[in-house]
């Protein structure tokens, strides 16, 4: 037996699974990021799926990818480029040739790299390397498809089904290629081949077969070590996506309410894991309803909202368009409602498995008629699950609807999640009546300091009551078409808005804070903006971030945090719209932008070299 006698020892590396879509790179890039987190790395992934159902096995648009950077500290992002790919065929090791780093170790399985399976991939030549300008790279050539064969042989699992296990040989190589024992890996495989022994033994067969094939025959590649924080914050660590810990922090924000959470949806990409996750929950009160279309989900959390629950609607781009009725119903209802916009690329079906910001102004402005609601976002898979729970807060405690939302890049991304303690969260207390206020009591009758309508769930003597979406009087809460009381009432939605300013954090800055240039974001370009202004002030350059989290209303303290710096660039995945919103709700202040529309998040490095340019000029 060979023994691998070099050995890298990194704080951090990046590692791609590349594939098509039916290979199982999702599959194996999660567990082997599970593994790390459990083993202690700070982890940051980035699931890169197609946008066509069923490209043609082997081309470029059936290529997908999970990326995932695994570190002992301060892992922020999934990386810029990779240190480690593996190329299941040769139509991922094109899609992927860019993103490789210098002196990389590409893996590919040489099977499927045939005359037949280069041309798929538009390979002119036979060489697709010397074809991509791969000339540094280590290439480890194995023959994974027939070494599978092999390893099943006198299991009964032939054919396709055999081929269906290609991916556990790739992670055990890359187990054995990271240090990893193969014994930490199979509680995962238990899990999620827990009712099918048969396939569980297989890939458990070939896992080790893929772990064995690495040490006994690659002597000559050096293995990866990668650190683990040396002083670890105590607490059950686990790995999370964004859209589960969106699930959980509604979840926990029920309980701190003491309310049953509703989930009216619409199953749509990539929000439809939400509907999933708390299908699941049952046995904490949680109700889910799979509705017939958008607006029937969203129709159906105001109904449970005005029987008392904690209602929440889930969705994407094109269904936050269609819910823009119903939301102006809850608007003007003064109901509490959680509308989760999950972003993707747009407009139309635009690219549905890619990430965009561009849904801000819709979120904003998205309605008829003045019809003002909360924006928040999250930064972060991990934030996905705090950002869930203040928003019902918010919510539930004002009366208003709070749109929430995240992206397809943390909604599908994870990081290692400490699991946090709910003692730890502030109370929920929604506005209830009380039974002094029953004599003379109207629906609409009003916090006159907060302006926050008083909540009589149904079924509580002396507060019958009915609401809707025509206007209603502001004294007496019959309907009303006067003038001056829709003025008044117009008035009084956007005052409880603007008013929440006052219970939101104020807006922080990080970073320099003698700064030449602030950096401006919000939602889920946190990981990359962090790190960019990070290496900016590592090499000498003043530069400081400011991160939005609340955007309506805006923290109090906005327009004194712009105007201290003479250098401001708003940095989005869109053409421009939180820069727009600033322009208007503070006048005279002067942005740079720096905007991208790709579908793909951000890279550290053209952030770094934006902000260097704009200390240049």
């Amino acid at each position: 037996m060979a023994v691998h006698e070099k050995v890298k020892e990194l704080d951090s590396v990046v590692i791609r699974f590349s594939g098509d879509s039916g290979d199982g790179m999702q599959l194996v890039g999660n567990i082997f990021s599970n593994l790390s987190a459990t083993l202690g790395n700070e982890i940051s992934t980035f699931p890169d799926y197609p946008a066509e159902m069923r490209a043609p096995q082997g081309t470029l648009g059936g290529v997908s990818g999970f990326q995932v950077q695994i570190g002992a500290k301060n892992v922020y992002t999934p990386g810029d480029k990779a240190d480690v790919l593996i190329a299941m065929n040769p139509a991922a090791l094109k899609a992927n040739a860019k993103s490789l780093k210098p002196h990389s170790v590409v893996i590919i399985d040489e099977d499927s790299f045939t005359d037949k399976d280069l041309k798929k991939a538009d390979f002119k030549t036979e060489n697709p390397f010397e074809e991509l300008g791969l000339t540094q790279i280590q290439v480890v050539p194995t023959p994974i498809t027939n070494l599978v064969k092999l390893s099943l042989e006198g299991l009964g699992v032939e054919g396709k089904a055999a081929l269906r296990s290609k991916n556990m040989f790739a992670l055990g190589l890359v187990c054995w290629l990271f240090n990893r024992s193969i014994e930490s890996v199979t509680p995962f495989l238990e899990a999620k081949f827990a009712k099918k022994p048969a396939v569980l033994q297989a890939n458990l067969k070939v896992l080790n077969d893929g772990f064995n094939y690495g040490a006994n025959t690659h002597a000559s590649i050096s293995t990866y070590h990668v650190e683990v924080a040396e002083e670890q914050e105590k607490g059950i660590f686990t790995d999370v996506n964004g859209n589960n810990a969106t699930a959980y922090g509604l979840v926990a924000a029920a309980e701190k309410a003491g309310l049953e959470l509703f989930l009216g949806s619409y199953p749509i990409t990539p929000a439809t894991d939400i509907l999933h996750e708390l299908s699941k929950r049952k046995e904490l009160g949680v109700k889910t309803v799979q509705c017939e279309d958008e607006i029937a989900a969203i129709c159906t959390a105001i109904g449970a909202s005005f029987a008392g629950d904690l209602a929440v609607t889930t969705t994407s781009g094109p269904g936050l368009a269609l819910k823009g009725e119903a939301i102006g119903l809850a608007v003007m209802a003064e109901l509490p409602l959680v509308i989760i916009d999950v972003q993707r690329g747009g407009p139309s079906t635009g690219l549905p498995t890619k990430t965009e910001q561009a849904d801000l102004m819709q979120a904003l402005y998205g309605r008829n008629g003045e019809s003002p609601a909360v924006v928040v976002a999250a930064k972060t898979p991990t934030d996905c699950f705090d950002m869930a729970f203040y928003a019902s807060k918010i919510a539930l405690e004002h009366m208003t609807p709070v749109i929430l939302l995240t992206d397809g890049f943390i909604a599908n991304g994870s990081s290692a999640w400490k699991i946090p303690n709910l003692d730890d969260y502030p109370a929920i207390n929604p506005p209830y009546v009380s039974a002094d206020m029953a004599e003379g009591w109207k629906p609409y009758k009003r916090n006159e300091e907060t302006m926050v309508r008083y909540w009589a769930k149904p079924g509580i003597p002396g507060f019958e009551h009915r609401v809707g979406g025509l206007e209603k009087d502001y004294d007496t809460s019959v309907i009303s078409t006067d003038p001056a009381n829709h003025q008044k009432m117009t008035n009084a939605r956007q005052a409880k808005i603007d008013n929440i300013a006052n219970f939101i954090p104020a807006l922080e800055v990080e970073g320099n804070p003698e700064a030449d240039v602030l950096v401006v974001g919000w939602g889920g370009t946190y990981g990359h903006l962090h790190t960019a202004v990070e290496k900016m002030n590592e090499s000498g350059k003043k530069v400081a971030l400011a991160h939005f989290q609340y955007i309506n209303p805006l923290p109090a303290n906005t327009a004194e945090v712009l105007k201290k710096y003479k250098k401001i660039v708003v940095c989005e995945i869109n053409m421009g719209q939180l820069a727009g919103h600033l322009r208007m709700k503070v006048p005279g202040i002067q942005l740079e932008q720096f905007n991208k529309v790709q579908g793909q998040p951000f890279m550290v490095s053209e952030l770094v070299d934006c902000f260097t340019k704009l200390i240049e000029e």
